[in-house]
């Protein structure tokens, strides 16, 4: 189906608003100095609002549920396997989290969230009236930008706790970076 320009300048905006978004969350992953990524002197470690972030920037921009296809790095046998705990299934034997992931293998799935996510973006159906994920009952370019907002809470999570921990900033990028 040919697009229109608004159709094209919308596609062009949302993936320069990926990028800038995939852009600080990589910076603040990179910067976490080792004694951090697993602390537990917060309710969630670094490493689990890292993966947590990328597991949904991943999952969301999919046209739908069932286009899903987890990263080949993904870890499953656990009830939580986008690493942040809801409450435990009393009926699972399964752990609540998977085993922490190291920040190689979180960069290594950054890495593939920046490669993939134009083929993703030109994929689904930007004016389609339903997203695709019956939890979310909106359009689907809406789910994109609230996709894009998850992945800037995530980085901004991550940029204000090597702020107070460790005295680091986070790059500001306001498109997709050169």
């Amino acid at each position: 189906m040919p697009q229109t320009d608004s159709a094209v300048a919308i596609r062009d905006a949302l993936k320069n608003q990926y990028h800038a978004s995939l852009a600080m969350l990589g910076d603040a992953i990179s910067h976490c100095p080792d004694e951090l990524w697993t602390s537990r002197d917060d309710t969630n470690a670094f490493w689990q609002i890292a993966y947590h972030t990328l597991f949904f920037a991943h999952f969301y921009s999919q046209p739908d549920e069932g286009s899903f296809s987890p990263w080949q790095g993904h870890q499953t046998g656990s009830q939580y396997p986008d690493a942040i705990p809801g409450p435990p299934d009393p009926k699972s034997d399964l752990p609540l989290l998977p085993d922490p992931y190291t920040k190689a293998q979180i960069l290594e799935y950054w890495r593939w969230c920046v490669a993939y996510i134009d083929d993703a973006i030109d994929a689904v159906d930007l004016f389609a009236s339903d997203c695709g994920f019956p939890w979310y009952p909106i359009p689907k370019l809406e789910h994109l930008m609230v996709n894009l907002r998850h992945i800037q809470h995530g980085a901004a999570q991550l940029a204000d706790r090597l702020r107070r921990t460790s005295d680091v900033g986070v790059d500001w990028a306001a498109t997709r970076p050169a």
